[in-house]
C-alpha cells in the first residue's frame, strides 16, 4: 500500500476532498452543468483555471497569464458571449466542474480514466507524461531503482498522486520499496520543499519540469519517466456533448490558424504533434 503524508494540518479538508471520487463528488450535488444552448441565453460561460501552475497558469503582476490563459483570452476573442474567469488551487477545480459550479476547466488537467467517470475531456492541448525531479547535487538517485525509500513529494488531488501506483509497481520490481508521500496544494511548495531537502524528489509532468529545471538549473535535474504516457486536456462535466463539441471546433481553429503551435512554442519550448482523442492507460 502507498503511505500518505498530510503536508500541513491547514489544508487537511482540502486534502480529504480532492482524494474523493469524482463520482462520489458528484451525487453531493444536484448543481446543474448548463449546456452550450444555456450558456447563449444567459451571456456568459464560467470558466475555471488554475492560480499557480507554470507555464499553463499562473498569476504575474496581478494578471493571468501562461498557455491557457491565453487561449482563454484567444477563446473570448472567437465567442459571442463573455467569460466569467474563475482562478483558484487546482484541487478544487476538477470537482467544480463535474458537479455544474463551472462550465469549463481550462487547465492543463492530465486526462485519467478514473476522471473520465465523471468529465468529457476536449482535444489534447499538451504532453503531460510523468517524470522525477531531483535536487541536482543529489547523486544518490540516478535512476529509478535509487527512488526506493526516498520521500517524494506531489500536488493533492493530482493525476501525479494516481499515478504513483505505476512508479510504485517499478521500484517493487526492482527489489525496492515506495518512501514516504507528502501532498501539497500546490507544486511550488513542493518545489521548495525539494530544494532545503524536505523531499528527494517530485513527480510531475514533463512540461512542468522542463519549465523548473530551465529556470533553475542549478538547483534541479530532470529525472526519467515514472509512468505511462498521458496528455493534458480541458474538461466539461460528463455528458455535456454540445459544449464539448464547442470546445474541439474551437481547439482545431486555433490549431489550423496556427495560434496553438505558436503558444506551445513559447511557453513550452517546443510544439506537439497530439492526437485529436486519447485514450488514457490508466
Amino acid at each position: 500500500m502507498i503511505m500518505l503524508f498530510k503536508a500541513t494540518l491547514s489544508c487537511r479538508r482540502v486534502l480529504a476532498a480532492a482524494i474523493l471520487p469524482f463520482a462520489l463528488w458528484a451525487s453531493f450535488s444536484s448543481a446543474h452543468a448548463a449546456t452550450l444552448e444555456e450558456i447563449k441565453k444567459r451571456g456568459y460561460i464560467i470558466v475555471a483555471t488554475e492560480d499557480d501552475y507554470r507555464p499553463f497558469e499562473f498569476v504575474k503582476d496581478g494578471k493571468p497569464t501562461g498557455f491557457d490563459n491565453e487561449m482563454v483570452d484567444a477563446l473570448q476573442k472567437s465567442t459571442p458571449f463573455q467569460i466569467h474567469h474563475e482562478i483558484l488551487p487546482f484541487t478544487g477545480i476538477l470537482a467544480g466542474v463535474a458537479t455544474g459550479k463551472y462550465d469549463i476547466a481550462i487547465t492543463a488537467a492530465v486526462m485519467t480514466k478514473d476522471r473520465m467517470q465523471s468529465l468529457d475531456f476536449a482535444s489534447p492541448i499538451a504532453d503531460a507524461t510523468d517524470y522525477y525531479v531531483k535536487r541536482k547535487a543529489d547523486n544518490s538517485i540516478q535512476t529509478i531503482k535509487d527512488l526506493s525509500g526516498k520521500t517524494v513529494g506531489v500536488q493533492a488531488g493530482s493525476a501525479q498522486l494516481a499515478h504513483l501506483s505505476q512508479l510504485q509497481a517499478e521500484i517493487e520490481k526492482q527489489g525496492g520499496k515506495m518512501g514516504k508521500i507528502i501532498q501539497y496544494t500546490s507544486y511550488p511548495e513542493a518545489y521548495q520543499d525539494l530544494a532545503i531537502g524536505r523531499t528527494d524528489y517530485v513527480v510531475n509532468t514533463i512540461i512542468n519540469l522542463t519549465t523548473l529545471v530551465n529556470e533553475k538549473p542549478a538547483v534541479f535535474a530532470l529525472g526519467q519517466p515514472v509512468a505511462a504516457q498521458s496528455v493534458a486536456a480541458w474538461s466539461v462535466k460528463k455528458g455535456n456533448v454540445d459544449l464539448l463539441a464547442f470546445m474541439n471546433e474551437f481547439i482545431a481553429r486555433q490549431k489550423a490558424n496556427g495560434t496553438v503551435s505558436a503558444l506551445q512554442k513559447k511557453w513550452f519550448g517546443r510544439s506537439f504533434d497530439l492526437p485529436v482523442t486519447f485514450t488514457p492507460a490508466y
